[in-house]
């Protein structure tokens, strides 16, 4: 007789964390070895970087996870295809997808079985917690609290439990996305629009702040062409549905054309329609600037970060943009025009 004081047991499934052999990986596998609950069975790391990059990368596995972690060649293409290659690698009810720069908290692993063991049979995904900590004894940077918006985000892939079967009746992620930004959200928005649910488990996993240069939020821009391709799959209401934060997109746009009229207004010897929209240009920059500064550590070298790279983000993202609308002019919505992935050929995993 069945003992109704028994929790149900957790579905079968496997931990996939792309990577390019960051120091931190060594970190999140030890997290993982450490964690109290069921041992894990099957981790696959998805090798994310050409092979002449990669070859010769320290990899330290823990003792206790040798047994369970196998490596597979991704392509090389973005953390889109490298999940597509890691889940289809494996054969689990379900998929956790893991960041190589996460550290899954000391009871991670009975909170994941958990958290599946709760799923009802609607939900295809269930999100961790993330946290991610910022310093005590001053005001966090530009940086800083960019990375701390994670812990707030929708559906993210820090940490995020998938069932197989929602992910094959979508098709996986969409790999026209080739950076870590809105392929996320792209899959949740498919996902939901399918008729499957998602929702927030217990298990919480810590989310550091990577080191990085003054220039990574000049980098960044680039996503300003993922939201082109956002909108023409998934309308202009996606920002809603996915609980994504707007971004000052139109500001940027109205500041970078202030910036070009003065120079074309320079150039061709019209100097009042150059005077007055330099006068735009630095005053859309200086107010930009001056909403990054106020809430940082008002160092010296985070004001000067803040006010060059105020003066470059607007040109830089207003370049992206058109370039994906250039890119994606083609796409239609609800992403009809997304590829057939499946028909890519992976390559069997190796065990480490």
């Amino acid at each position: 007789m069945k003992d109704e004081g028994q929790p149900a047991p957790a579905p079968e499934y496997a931990v996939v964390i792309p990577t390019v052999l960051r120091s931190s990986l060594s970190v999140c596998l030890r997290a993982l070895a450490d964690a109290r609950g069921p041992r894990l069975r099957r981790i696959v790391l998805v090798v994310d970087c050409p092979l002449d990059d990669c070859t010769g990368l320290p990899l330290v596995i823990p003792e206790g996870l040798r047994d369970a972690v196998e490596t597979v060649p991704g392509p090389a293409a973005g953390p889109a295809a490298a999940r597509n290659t890691g889940w289809r690698s494996v054969g689990e009810e379900w998929i956790v997808f893991l960041d190589d720069d996460v550290v899954p908290g000391p009871t991670w692993a009975a909170d994941l079985a958990a958290d599946l063991a709760a799923a009802s049979a609607g939900t295809a995904g269930v999100q961790a917690r993330i946290t991610v900590p910022l310093p005590r004894d001053r005001r966090p940077t530009d940086w800083e609290r960019t990375t701390a918006g994670l812990a707030t985000a929708r559906w993210i892939t820090a940490d995020m439990a998938y069932r197989r079967a929602a992910l094959e009746a979508v098709g996986g992620f969409d790999e026209r996305f080739p950076r870590a930004f809105r392929e996320d959200a792209d899959l949740a928005l498919r996902i939901m629009a399918a008729g499957w649910t998602l929702t927030r488990g217990s298990r919480r996993t810590t989310h550091p702040v990577r080191p990085t240069d003054r220039w990574v939020s000049v980098r960044t821009q680039a996503g300003n062409a993922d939201d082109v391709l956002m909108t023409r799959m998934h309308g202009r209401g996606w920002w809603a549905r996915a609980g994504a934060p707007r971004g000052r997109l139109p500001r940027h746009l109205a500041v970078a054309a202030a910036g070009a009229a003065a120079l074309v207004g320079a150039a061709t010897g019209r100097r009042r329609v150059a005077a007055g929209c330099a006068a735009l240009w630095l005053a859309g920059t200086a107010e930009f600037a001056r909403a990054r500064i106020r809430p940082g550590p008002g160092t010296r070298s985070e004001i000067a970060t803040m006010a060059v790279t105020s003066a470059l983000i607007p040109p830089v993202a207003a370049a992206h943009w058109l370039a994906g609308l250039v890119r994606h002019r083609a796409v239609a919505a609800a992403g009809r025009t997304m590829p057939d992935q499946r028909d890519r050929t992976y390559v069997a995993f190796c065990r480490v």
